[in-house]
């Protein structure tokens, strides 16, 4: 069974850190592009940083540039979001997808709150 799993999310004071993970099962990521997404309530979607596998090529949003690193473990196919120097607006839900050519896989999301 193909599945993406992200965890270590959870509640943290401003300024605070935290690192998110996105494990996959049934597949590797060899070729694939992992992106981390969030969504806050009543938002929209947010593209927050993403990983070429093949390259480590990465792209962050401008709304976490610096304060955020992706970076893979291609052993564990895994791939993590440090995120560091935390504001209230980073809370969101936030999700890994992974995409190679026609194929995405997306999970289920881990919850981040930041208090003021």
């Amino acid at each position: 069974e193909v599945q993406l799993v992200e965890t270590g999310g959870g509640l943290v004071q401003a300024g605070g850190s935290l690192k998110l993970s996105c494990a996959a099962s049934g597949f590797t990521f060899d070729g694939y592009a992992i992106a981390w997404f969030r969504q806050a309530p009543g938002n929209e979607r947010e593209g927050v940083s993403c990983i070429s596998i093949n390259d480590n090529t990465t792209y962050y949003a401008y709304s976490v540039k610096g304060r955020f690193t992706i970076s893979s473990d291609n052993a564990k196919n895994t791939v993590y979001l440090q995120m560091s120097s935390l504001k209230p607006e980073d809370t969101a839900v936030y999700y890994c997808q992974a995409t190679e050519g026609t194929y995405t896989y997306r999970g289920q999301g881990t919850q981040v709150t930041v208090s003021s």
